[in-house]
């Protein structure tokens, strides 16, 4: 079974103005100890994102792995750790089939039924949210809560992530909740260094 760190920081290429931006915004998180990078690009085209993935993997290099969020073909493309895929994406069979054995993969799931789905299946690691109401998405699903964690927590084995408004304010009540680590986007936006670092502090 894997093993994830308490911090899954994800690089959203809508929150920076330009390529060149995000690397340095990478630069910075891993310069705070984040060990584990997902980038995430909702809207631009597949050579976008495999130029902007390619480059993020060269700047990481040994210090920490990058994901892929969605394309199981672009991370095998830009030679990422995994890919994470959601509800309405590849399903986790087939983003097997296109990864292989050797790179993680993780799912999204929203409810107690879509966790212990995908928990049947050959994921890595599970992802419940949003925890709280978030910014990220346009028409997020239900926000879950803390007693949605704790239940999903009481349902899976699999390393459980959380995601969805999560910040250095409430990020320990969801890891005391039962999470094995949060995923953030907005709260590691300004100044990422200090950020990654004040949660680490705050995690643990």
């Amino acid at each position: 079974m894997i093993q994830l760190p308490r911090l899954y920081a994800i690089l959203d290429r809508a929150c920076f103005a330009d390529a060149d931006s995000m690397l340095v915004g990478a630069e910075q998180l891993l310069a705070g100890g984040v060990t584990l990078l997902q980038f995430r690009n909702k809207n631009g085209s597949a050579r976008q994102m495999l130029d902007d993935s390619r480059r993020l993997r060269s700047l990481v290099g040994e210090r920490a792995s990058l994901f892929m969020n969605d394309r199981a073909d672009l991370a095998v493309a830009a030679e990422c750790a995994g890919v994470h895929v959601g509800q309405d994406d590849l399903s986790s069979e087939a983003a097997r089939h296109v990864i292989g054995s050797k790179l993680w993969l993780g799912v999204s799931t929203h409810n107690p039924e879509q966790l212990q789905a995908a928990d049947a299946t050959s994921a890595d690691y599970l992802a419940i949210g949003p925890i709280f109401n978030t910014s990220s998405k346009e028409k997020p699903d239900p926000v879950v809560g803390l007693d949605g964690v704790r239940h999903a927590r009481s349902l899976t084995r699999k390393p459980l992530v959380a995601i969805g408004g999560i910040t250095r304010l409430n990020a320990r009540s969801v890891i005391d909740a039962g999470a094995d680590a949060v995923a953030v986007i907005a709260d590691l936006r300004d100044e990422p260094r200090k950020s990654a670092e004040e949660f680490f502090r705050i995690l643990g």
